[in-house]
């Protein structure tokens, strides 16, 4: 019964290290992370709400947006465009 005790004792103890670590760490991956997300050109007007012809003038009138090519395909990271659509930037012109 000694033994049995001492490893329910080692267990508790293990599961009390593992939960109070994971709540410390709970939110350490969300800063940031919209940054990672990107979407496809041919995808973007789903995300920004517009058509692909309003899309398309959009990204033809602005070449600055900010954007990824990778093997010929076009990417646009979500949080950063999103953050671009919105500022002043695309205004001043």
């Amino acid at each position: 019964m000694d033994i049995s005790f001492f490893w329910f004792a080692v267990g508790l103890a293990a599961l009390g290290y593992f939960i109070g670590d994971g709540l410390k760490n709970m939110h350490a991956g969300t800063k940031g992370s919209g940054y990672r997300t990107l979407i496809k050109e041919s995808d973007l007007h789903y995300y920004v709400n517009l058509s692909r012809e309003e899309l398309q003038e959009l990204i033809e009138k602005h070449p600055g947006a900010p954007k990824i090519e990778l093997k010929g395909t076009t990417y646009y990271p979500y949080q950063q465009f999103m953050n671009w659509l919105s500022s002043n930037e695309l205004y001043k012109s």
